[in-house]
């Protein structure tokens, strides 16, 4: 089954061509990238599999147009991979936020649409470009089955106690405050990767995930299921990550709006857009950037390094105390899968748990699936390669098989 996977952001879109064979046998025959959608330069980078990428500029008016660059360049002779778009058989949709309404991948039909756009509040900058996305599809590819995969889905399995705040319950019922969790396609599927790898049976372990990148969130995985996560009600919560606070004393927030007299906008951009590495070290939200400045001395980027490997390590110690054990540490992501210093910190600070770290095994590696510690050890840790367009494109398979 060939299927196509989009990730619709507000003025961008990301895009996976896969050629299914079955869960475990696929191919990526293309990706890509949709950039500056309603500006007056847009920017494609087309990549088909074993070629050099191809970039085009021009006005991409809506993310419509967007995607119809991509179906046009899908069939082209010279940088396409299919004979026509009928070879597409199904489509396949990263979705933000389902609330309380999907606990798992959903076939889309009005009711689902309508469902998720009943979201758009709690996750104001996705779920409207994730509709537009689904919503081009069907104008350009009418009749083609098209399955939401929502980021929040795998985290409906956690506990009320871990997921209600401590504030006036109405504030739940009437409002759904609550906390959701992210990067939920990510932790399922390092968390069952890391158990085939290390020969554990994931509906009998207890895994904690740690998804770190620019966005990072950390997951207790308890026999398969999502027990409790970091990020809350939205991805703001939980870690220190490149523009994003992470936990703060909500009284600092009240305190910053009386002094700064800021408005919800103002409150808002300050603890997600220039806060974290950016808004403590002061040069970048890049922890590459962050890295090489605390490498040169500056005190500040040391401090914003600590900082994230110290807010990350508490949920370690935390989750296992929830779980009454762990089985596995795995560590994904742009800084989890490729940073050596973090994993070790983490794992060296956990040795209490009885996690004997290979440090030679762990030093420069990067981007490759492997356990970290040695064969004697109680607790493994482990890094794996998250592939998020996996997950979409496997459920996406699934569903449309067994409607």
């Amino acid at each position: 089954m060939i299927i196509l996977v989009l990730n619709c952001g507000s003025s961008s879109l990301k895009y996976q061509v896969l050629d299914m064979k079955s869960e475990s046998d696929y191919s990526l025959l293309a990706k890509g990238l949709v950039e500056r959608i309603g500006l007056d330069t847009g920017e494609i980078t087309h990549s088909v599999t074993g070629k050099d990428k191809y970039k085009i500029q021009r006005p991409i008016s809506n993310h419509t147009e967007g995607i119809k660059s991509v179906l046009e360049l899908l069939v082209d002779p010279g940088h396409g991979v299919i004979g026509s778009l009928s070879d597409i058989q199904a489509v396949g949709h990263r979705v933000a936020h389902g609330g309380e309404f999907f606990n798992s991948s959903r076939l889309i039909d009005p009711s689902v649409t309508e469902s998720i756009e009943k979201c758009n509040e709690l996750a104001p900058l996705h779920n409207p470009a994730n509709l537009l996305g689904i919503r081009a599809i069907e104008d350009l590819m009418p009749g083609v089955p098209q399955v939401a995969v929502f980021d929040t889905s795998f985290h409906q399995t956690m506990p009320d106690y871990a997921y209600m705040y401590a504030i006036p319950y109405e504030y739940y019922t009437k409002y759904k405050v609550r906390r959701y969790g992210f990067h939920g396609t990510s932790h399922k599927f390092v968390a069952r990767k890391a158990a085939d790898l290390a020969g554990l049976d994931f509906h009998n372990s207890k895994i904690i995930t740690c998804h770190l990148g620019n966005g990072g969130s950390v997951t207790a995985v308890q026999n398969g299921c999502s027990v409790d996560t970091s990020m809350g009600f939205t991805p703001v919560e939980g870690v220190v990550m490149g523009t994003r606070s992470g936990n703060v004393d909500a009284g600092v927030i009240t305190y910053i709006q009386a002094k700064e007299n800021l408005d919800y906008a103002g409150i808002n951009t300050v603890l997600n857009k220039k806060s974290g590495f950016l808004g403590i070290s002061g040069i970048s939200s890049d922890a590459r950037d962050i890295e090489q400045a605390a490498g040169q001395g500056n005190d500040r980027a040391r401090l914003a390094l600590r900082m994230f490997s110290y807010s990350v390590l508490k949920y370690v110690g935390a989750y296992a105390a929830v779980m009454n054990g762990v089985d596995m540490i795995v560590f994904t992501g742009g800084i989890g899968e490729n940073d050596p210093a973090v994993r070790e910190y983490i794992s060296e600070k956990c040795s209490f748990l009885g996690i004997d770290f290979d440090k030679e095994l762990n030093k420069g590696l990067r981007g490759k699936d492997m356990i970290l510690t040695k064969p004697e050890s109680k607790v493994k840790v482990a890094v794996v390669t998250t592939n998020e367009e996996l997950v979409i494109a496997r459920d996406t398979m699934r569903i449309v098989e067994n409607r």
